[in-house]
């Protein structure tokens, strides 16, 4: 079974039309002309969303001085896909990664639990195939980018468990990766990213938990992963 792969970021994923620079964080200086791309969460956002830090799934803290999409709703502890330029060091130093940076472009990103499943909802959560394409591990978030067929329906998808607390007995905890099409039709190839909380899966009197993840492929394929839930400071 292969191990679930921590993935530092930026991922150099096409987002929009936007062309991306090669340039390190390391420079001596940045040009506006560069763009990174990653993933992250939304911080201390300000009653009027005009203010607001990102905190990066690499650990770097992004404080935005310049948006160019000011229209975008911004919500507290909301997980997005952020194209963004970096304008200067705020303090980086040691452990410390942050930049001054100028918002391009933002996706927000599906973020949710793990949900139970029971009897009753069985046949609503899915069971249609879904190709991961990639699957990583940052603290308590794990996020698949994914790849299906549709054509003008939204998809459900989700992670589930079976009900209870979990128990050291119960390592690895089973998870599921479900995915309901909802009907759609499979006119066309599509690309999702989710990322789930792995805070239901503590136990207590422990600092981590193991677990599997399994789901349906296309072609009578199934997908198998593992990892370890570390909590720090989650």
């Amino acid at each position: 079974m292969e191990k679930m792969k921590t993935i530092k970021i930026f991922l150099l994923i096409t987002f929009t039309t936007l062309f991306l620079g090669s340039c390190d964080f390391d420079d001596d200086g940045y040009s506006l002309s560069d763009a990174w791309i990653g993933f992250g969460l939304t911080d201390n956002v300000s009653e009027n969303g005009d203010s607001f830090i990102i905190r990066m799934d690499d650990g770097s803290v992004l404080y935005p001085v310049a948006n160019q999409i000011p229209w975008f709703d911004i919500e507290e502890d909301q997980r997005l896909l952020v194209n963004f330029t970096v304008l200067g060091d705020k303090n980086v130093s040691g452990n410390n990664k942050e930049y001054y940076v100028r918002i391009n472009q933002l996706k927000e990103i599906l973020y949710k639990g793990i949900f139970e499943i029971t009897p009753e909802t069985e046949d609503s959560i899915g069971n249609d195939p879904i190709h991961v394409v990639d699957a990583w591990l940052v603290d308590s978030l794990l996020t698949f980018e994914l790849r299906y067929y549709g054509n003008s329906q939204v998809h459900y998808i989700n992670l589930v468990k079976q009900p209870g607390t979990p128990t050291a007995a119960d390592e690895p905890i089973e998870l599921e990766l479900r995915h309901n099409n909802r009907n759609d039709a499979p006119y066309m190839p599509m690309t999702a990213f989710v990322t789930f909380k792995l805070n239901a899966l503590k136990i207590e009197g422990k600092s981590s938990t193991s677990f599997k993840v399994t789901g349906v492929d296309f072609n009578d394929g199934t997908y198998k992963d593992t990892g370890v839930f570390e909590y720090g400071n989650n």
